[in-house]
């Protein structure tokens, strides 16, 4: 059947596996709409500065 070093490496495999599964869905529901959305702003408030300068100038 198995051996007790495969059970190990099955269980490692698995260990990675679910590690990377919910990594990846961290990612992508907390980082990135949040690196996205300080990029926006930042975006806009540049924006808004450059208006606000070609106005007064």
């Amino acid at each position: 059947m198995f051996e007790f070093d495969q059970y190990l490496g099955f269980l490692a495999f698995l260990t990675i596996l679910t590690i990377g599964f919910w990594l990846m869905i961290f990612l992508l529901l907390f980082v990135v709409p949040y690196w996205l959305g300080g990029n926006i702003i930042e975006l806009l408030k540049e924006k808004r500065d450059a208006k606000r300068a070609q106005r007064d100038a």
